[in-house]
């Protein structure tokens, strides 16, 4: 029998993403990894799911999860430090009415 394939944690081992919301959506396969890689056996998710997605208290926890990856994604793109071109003072004046 042939060895399991490792779980990619990092996908493509980078947290590099062109833009914010590439960074938010691998935070939130990155959470969803971690959920399998500390439940690997789907039929034991499957039979959990309709009891924890009710639950509000397991769903505020989950975005509390995609929260932090997502932290770590920005650190890893450095998205404080570079300026939206939206955010900066100048583009504003330039699309005032």
């Amino acid at each position: 029998m042939a060895a399991p394939k490792p779980l990619e944690l990092v996908p493509g081992n980078s947290l590099i993403t062109k833009t914010p919301e590439e960074g938010r959506a691998l935070a939130i396969m990155m959470a969803r990894m971690v959920v399998h890689a500390t439940q690997p056996d789907v039929e034991v998710l499957k039979r959990l799911r309709p009891i924890y997605s009710e639950d509000p208290r397991a769903l505020i926890e989950v975005t509390h999860v995609v929260a932090i990856e997502f932290a770590t994604i920005a650190a890893a793109n450095n998205y404080w430090r570079t300026p939206v071109p939206a955010a900066t003072p100048e583009h504003a004046k330039e699309h005032q009415a």
